[in-house]
């Protein structure tokens, strides 16, 4: 296993992690740091990562410094060492949408969390420059009642989750189309919840017009958000929709269980 970190825009670093156990090209488990007056970790990665991810943001800023422990939904991957992180950082607390933290995390964190209605501002400070996140509730899109993004509002990055999943372990940041990659994902996985939501909720992101995509699953993009998010939109329309041949395929990850 090894953890890389690079900055993907201004005070952003992407924290990435390719197991062992992956597809033959590889698959990463990606974390994003924001750096400043009040740090702030997007992703934890699972518990078993705690160590490698802990020591990669250490090589960014002292991990006591976090003050804020964020995921874009409650999932293994996104926010498995939330505790850990809590532990090793004392002033850091969880802030999720407020749906969440009354159906999952005021019981699960350690720490009582901080509740973000949607469109809520998180300040994080700064002097010379100062950054906010904003909270956009993105329910079922790509998964869970409780999803969510964030909006980094100073360099207009957008924090994903699982939007955009690839295969494979491509560079940190690129500006090579990721949406055909991001389909073919989907028709692996079947990971979104429900189309029509998915379609109007990407479509109503493209509107921030974000510079940077971080990913959780693969790259992530700088360029033209808008239009990577619009043409995701019409890609999944077309074909998962009702009448295409995914219409009624199982997922990969689908089968028998004991």
């Amino acid at each position: 296993m090894r953890t890389t970190v690079e900055e993907i825009a201004e005070g952003i670093h992407r924290i990435s992690t390719v197991p062992e156990i992956a597809p033959p090209n590889g698959f990463t488990f990606n974390q994003f740091l924001i750096t400043g007056e009040e740090p702030l970790l997007f992703h934890t990665g699972m518990r078993a990562l705690f160590p490698a991810v802990s020591a990669a943001v250490a090589r960014v800023l002292p991990v006591e410094r976090l003050r804020w422990i964020t995921f874009g939904h409650l999932e293994a991957d996104e926010c498995g060492a939330m505790n850990e992180f809590l532990a090793a950082a004392p002033q850091a607390r969880v802030a999720h949408n407020t749906l969440g933290c009354l159906v999952s995390l005021d019981d699960l964190a350690d720490r009582p969390p901080r509740p973000l209605d949607d469109g809520e501002v998180l300040d994080l400070g700064g002097k010379q420059v100062r950054r906010a996140v904003r909270n956009i509730n993105t329910p079922h899109v790509p998964h869970n009642w409780e999803a969510r993004v964030l909006f980094e509002e100073h360099t207009r990055t957008l924090f994903c989750g699982d939007l955009f999943t690839q295969l494979g372990d491509g560079p940190a940041v690129t500006e090579r189309d990721l949406v055909e990659a991001a389909l073919e994902s989907e028709g692996l996985f079947r990971q979104t919840s429900c189309l029509t939501a998915a379609v109007a909720t990407l479509r109503s992101l493209a509107e921030l017009e974000p510079a940077t995509l971080a990913v959780m699953h693969g790259s992530s993009y700088r360029g033209d958000g808008g239009s990577a998010l619009r043409a995701l939109a019409d890609g999944m329309e077309q074909r998962f929709g009702p009448e295409s041949e995914f219409a009624a395929a199982p997922s990969v990850l689908a089968g028998p269980h004991p």
